[in-house]
């Protein structure tokens, strides 16, 4: 779509979420043979990006994971995950939405990651946006550095 840009504000890191009681929530990290066998929840092709990067994650290591159930956003993963016992790979900034039915740990080893950006209509000559854009850098430092 040439009519829009995008900035790249930050690469989120992919955690394992799963549910609070499952036996790999004992773990402090988790790797990607420990999901082998696992009834896999991933995102559907809503999330067509994050779909390629969990799909290339387990690619790397020669782990075919047949996903049980496909989820459209946020809340039917975490929901499906609970529900069904099941595991998924999400950004971090899921926790900040995680019920107290599932958990979340990170990922062992060379961990997947996928952009987070500002999309925009080039074309918006907003004072807002153009604001925005113009400390859009300051505010992702300030907030990196917070949650770092």
């Amino acid at each position: 779509m040439p009519e829009l840009a995008y900035r790249v504000l930050v690469k989120e890191p992919l955690m394992v979420v799963l549910p609070s009681n499952h036996r790999l929530a004992a773990l402090k990290s988790i790797g990607a043979k420990d999901l082998e066998g696992e009834i896999f929840v991933t995102v559907s092709k809503t999330a067509p990006v994050l779909r390629v990067v969990i799909d290339n994650y387990f690619k790397r290591f020669g782990i075919g994971i047949t996903p049980t159930h496909e989820a459209d956003h946020l809340a039917m993963g975490m929901s499906l995950i609970a529900s069904t016992g099941g595991v998924g790979l999400l950004p971090a900034y899921a926790q900040n939405f995680l019920p107290s039915s599932v958990t979340s740990r990170p990922l062992k080893g060379d961990v997947p990651t996928i952009d987070l950006a500002l999309g925009y209509k080039k074309s918006n000559q907003s004072p807002i946006l153009k604001l925005l854009l113009s400390r859009l850098d300051e505010l992702v430092a300030r907030v990196s550095k917070k949650a770092g």
